[in-house]
């Protein structure tokens, strides 16, 4: 719970109450938090490439986080659309991996205790959810939530990758220097959790990475790293990643060589530098999406052989 707010027996009789409503199982009954940042990355809806469960991976690892409770899955997943993996060894069933919606908790390198949502996005009962995750956050004392995610738009692999904001306050929107959008369109658990909580006062903000829809189907570490800096720049959170950084150049110079060998693709990518250099944030200009449409299923296929032939 938050070191500010010390337990009693009511509390405890209202919190095993509302766990038991909620479908939350405790793994460590009090984990000492200050003033923790909530990261939510829940696989299921939009991530292109990979990009945000890559970023949350190496935060994960790099905060040394471990898991403090768990979600019933059986109330929030449907096993017929998420059927746990058997693992069959010589006719053997050894053992069934059932996706799991968890909280971690862990401290960055540079102190700040973090909180990771993470696993598989519900598959019902949102609004329960949204509020079981609102009251967690209030009781653990969060001081600011941040989803992570990822989606594939018209855009050049040789300039950095942008990233768009989503959040229901205006005053996080002023805050920061992402891309913003108007747009309908359906809506992750991610921003279901923003409203809950923004309703709680909780700051809340999603951070969304652009990934060049013609790489949207493999990774791209280039996005997962602009998802880590969008993160710093929001939260202070800083981790090295080096790793994950040095793919950013290997990769762009694989990519570099592949679109080369073809004239046509080559004429695709300044056209997508000339638009992304015009355009400050997202655009819906007939032009980009007419280039998405023409170029990019062709151009994704003919990379993905690229890569298989590569060592």
């Amino acid at each position: 719970m938050s070191d500010s707010a010390p337990d009693t027996p009511d509390s405890s009789s209202r919190r095993d109450e509302l766990d038991r409503e909620y479908g939350i199982e405790r793994l460590v009954d009090d984990p000492t938090l200050h003033e923790p940042v909530m990261i939510v990355m829940l696989t299921g809806w939009i991530d292109a490439a990979g990009a945000a469960a890559a970023a949350t991976d190496q935060l994960t690892r790099a905060c040394e986080s471990s898991p403090i409770l768990s979600f019933d899955d059986d109330t929030y997943v449907d096993y017929r659309a998420r059927r746990p993996t058997m693992e069959l060894r010589d006719g053997l069933n050894t053992n069934l991996d059932w996706a799991t919606i968890e909280m971690r908790a862990g401290r960055s390198p540079g102190g700040r205790d973090v909180l990771f949502l993470v696993g598989p996005e519900p598959d019902m009962a949102w609004r329960r959810f949204g509020r079981a995750v609102a009251t967690l956050a209030t009781e653990f004392g969060v001081r600011q939530m941040v989803g992570l995610g990822a989606y594939p738009f018209a855009a050049p692999h040789t300039r950095p990758a942008r990233l768009s904001v989503s959040s229901p306050s205006s005053d996080m929107l002023a805050a920061v220097s992402f891309a913003r959008s108007s747009v309908d369109v359906p809506a992750g658990m991610a921003g279901v959790l923003e409203h809950a909580l923004h309703a709680q006062k909780i700051p809340s903000i999603g951070i969304w990475a652009q990934v060049p829809h013609y790489v949207s189907a493999m990774e791209y570490p280039a996005a997962s790293v602009a998802l880590l800096e969008g993160l710093e720049e929001v939260t202070g959170i800083s981790i090295e990643a080096l790793g994950l950084r040095a793919e950013v150049d290997t990769q762009r110079n694989r990519l570099d060589r592949m679109i080369a060998e073809k004239p046509e693709n080559e004429a695709m990518l300044r056209q997508l530098e000339e638009l992304h250099d015009l355009a400050p944030s997202e655009s819906e200009d007939d032009e980009v999406e007419e280039l998405e449409l023409r170029s990019g299923d062709e151009l994704a296929a003919e990379i993905q052989e690229f890569f298989k032939d590569q060592p």
